[in-house]
């Protein structure tokens, strides 16, 4: 059975700085981090359909540091969708930006594939917390 992971979350900003910071490399790693160490994660992201990429940090007792994905869908600025490949699960990741008006944009997330509950709590962990950093580059 597969399991799967949806969340929402709001930031006050435009879908084009939402978006960029979902796509652009630089921005990837400011928000997207080891979320023991707080590390940012190098990567080569590149929102091209079929564009291979990897985030990588520093290997612990219990993972290789490596996350493996392959963009599937770019639809700027609404929907980004990509694989996203660690621990022995395969699993896709599908974005989706609606503009709420008044400076809002809702940001919803579904991650497919997971096998166990267990994996589900620790992706729902890992989101929130980095869609916490996400919201402090709409501070800045």
């Amino acid at each position: 059975m597969s399991l799967a992971l949806s969340l929402d979350f709001q930031y006050k900003t435009s879908m084009e700085k939402l978006w960029s910071a979902l796509t652009d490399p630089n921005k990837l790693a400011k928000w997207v981090c080891n979320i023991h160490t707080g590390q940012p994660m190098e990567n080569d992201f590149k929102a091209v359909v079929g564009h291979r990429f990897q985030f990588r940090t520093q290997p612990t007792e219990w993972w290789n540091g490596v996350i493996d994905g392959e963009v599937l869908v770019v639809d700027e600025p609404t929907r980004l969708s990509y694989t996203w490949a660690s621990g022995g699960e395969k699993h896709t990741v599908t974005w989706t930006l609606q503009d709420l008006g008044d400076g809002q944009v809702n940001l919803h997330l579904d991650q497919t594939g997971f096998s166990n509950p267990q994996g589900l709590e620790g992706a729902k962990y890992g989101w929130s917390k980095w869609c916490g950093e996400l919201e402090k580059l709409f501070e800045q």
